[in-house]
């Protein structure tokens, strides 16, 4: 694995490096499985509230279905070098009964708001349980950054 120039960075500056991209970064692919079907990943546009991540999605997409019967999910920012994932349960929220805040900013992000969309959406709120972060092989030993929903640093 190639290392050079990759300096590791103190937890706290995983913490904050981490927060920094949930608000900034656009994308996150989702994780989900059924015992039945087996894993299905997926790119969503999320939003994050300080607490939880907010994606929105086709009330009868897969990924509902999934996370309806098995709320376990992995998501992950996707660049392969500066590593995020976190881990957590879903909840949905048809778009009827999203949270107002949670509407607004995933709406003021993207400049799309789904409740006012012909199709039914629903809106999947995971607040994270665990959540790793590194940067390259120097950074592997300690990438726990967040254990039982709490903030390592």
């Amino acid at each position: 694995m190639e290392t050079t120039g990759v300096v590791r960075r103190p937890a706290a500056e995983r913490v904050r490096d981490t927060l920094d991209r949930l608000v900034t970064e656009r994308d996150v692919w989702v994780s989900t499985a059924r015992p039945d079907h087996g894993p299905h990943q997926v790119p969503l546009w999320f939003s994050w509230d300080g607490q939880a991540v907010w994606m929105c999605t086709g009330a009868v997409s897969v990924t509902v279905r999934n996370v309806r019967e098995e709320p376990r999910v992995r998501l992950s920012l996707p660049d392969t070098f500066d590593v995020v994932l976190l881990q957590g349960r879903a909840e949905c929220f048809p778009d009827e009964e999203v949270p107002e805040a949670a509407a607004r900013a995933f709406t003021d992000k993207f400049g799309w708001d789904p409740r006012v969309e012909e199709g039914a959406f629903v809106y999947v709120r995971v607040v994270p349980e665990t959540v790793r972060a590194w940067r390259g092989e120097p950074e592997l030993r300690g990438r726990v950054i967040m254990r039982d929903g709490v903030w390592l640093a």
